[in-house]
């Protein structure tokens, strides 16, 4: 149930991370009205604390999360950016995922 829950944490946080930096993206580089600035930067605050509600030290869960960001960037990028993933990118996603596992999830003495 733990784990559960924080790989929600994780999820929640890369979308908020991933979300708010697309709004701001398409506010710099499509010329997007300034709603999506401010909606991207709440977006993004709300990434740097939804990390905070995770077990484990600051380091840990960020480099933990790195592998679920990688992951979660390859899921934009086929469904918003319709960008499909090739076999690389799902091997590489793959080994940060097991990164993850051991990094946050591994049983320690």
């Amino acid at each position: 149930m733990e784990i559960a829950k924080s790989l929600v944490y994780f999820v929640l946080a890369g979308a908020c991370e991933i979300g708010g930096g697309y709004l701001l993206w398409l506010w710099l580089r499509e010329g997007k009205g300034m709603g999506f600035a401010l909606i991207g930067a709440i977006v993004l605050v709300l990434y740097g604390i939804i990390p905070t509600l995770q077990p484990g030290n600051f380091g840990r869960v960020y480099a933990a999360y790195g592998g679920i960001f990688i992951l979660l960037s390859i899921l934009w990028g086929w469904q918003i950016d319709r960008v499909k993933p090739d076999r690389f990118d799902l091997i590489g996603g793959l080994i940060a995922l097991i990164g993850v596992f051991v990094i946050m999830y591994w049983p320690r003495g």
